[in-house]
């Protein structure tokens, strides 16, 4: 997979994976884990989406402890304007390996997706990326 570096204008370097069309929660797990997988602390990343759901760039958007670490929907939403993006997906690690969500995960779902409906933006899906990954859409708790 090649990688190139974008800039914005607020700084924050914005990753292009060329263009992979977001088909499944696999697409995503395998896109992601190339950017979170083996991290040693907890990892935050949205995928940027067109209006065909190609990722048209990736980013970190937080890094926290060994469980846990900080979002907040303006910092996930800020590329996503400005990348003019139809649509995302977001995923974190779990670094102990286990990928089931914990309540806070169901929280900053459940806040994402409403910020989302508020900006025109969809939330696609949340995976967790661990041993294996969880996808919050596969199952159906996106509630979109």
């Amino acid at each position: 997979m090649k990688v190139r570096e974008l800039k914005i204008s607020y700084g924050e370097t914005i990753y292009n994976v060329d263009g992979r069309k977001v088909t499944s929660p696999d697409v995503v797990a395998d896109v992601l884990r190339n950017f979170i997988g083996d991290a040693p602390e907890e990892r935050f990343v949205v995928a940027y989406l067109d209006s065909r759901h190609r990722v048209t760039g990736v980013q970190e958007i937080s890094r926290g402890t060994i469980n846990s670490s900080l979002v907040h929907p303006r910092e996930v939403f800020r590329g996503a304007i400005l990348n003019n993006s139809a649509a995302i997906v977001v995923a974190h690690n779990h670094p102990s390996g286990d990928s089931q969500p914990s309540a806070e995960d169901r929280q900053v779902t459940t806040r994402l997706v409403a910020a989302g409906k508020l900006l025109g933006i969809c939330v696609i899906d949340h995976v967790i990326v661990g041993d294996d990954y969880y996808s919050f859409n596969a199952n159906g708790e996106m509630g979109v």
